[in-house]
């Protein structure tokens, strides 16, 4: 369904609904279409601990001030 901005303003409870139980209700200035009024997508999926455990610790010197220069320099494009 298309609806002018007015109407929108006017029923967004009602449009709000439709767009829940699946209708396409589009919101329209002017005439010409504007605006899609769609549900949010929710995540369904849960968390499941240990999913990136193949990956390797970090080095114990991943935060050295030192390893901090050879990445900026890397960075820079110095150490080419």
């Amino acid at each position: 369904m298309q609806v002018s901005l007015a109407e929108a303003e006017a029923q967004l409870p009602r449009l709000i609904r439709a767009a829940l139980a699946g209708d396409e209700v589009i919101i329209a200035e002017q005439g010409r279409p504007s605006v899609r009024l769609v549900p949010v997508q929710t995540i369904t999926g849960k968390r499941q601990p240990g999913v990136w455990s193949y990956l390797p610790p970090p080095a114990e010197d991943w935060d050295s001030p030192a390893f901090n220069r050879e990445i900026a320099k890397d960075l820079q494009g110095e150490n080419d």
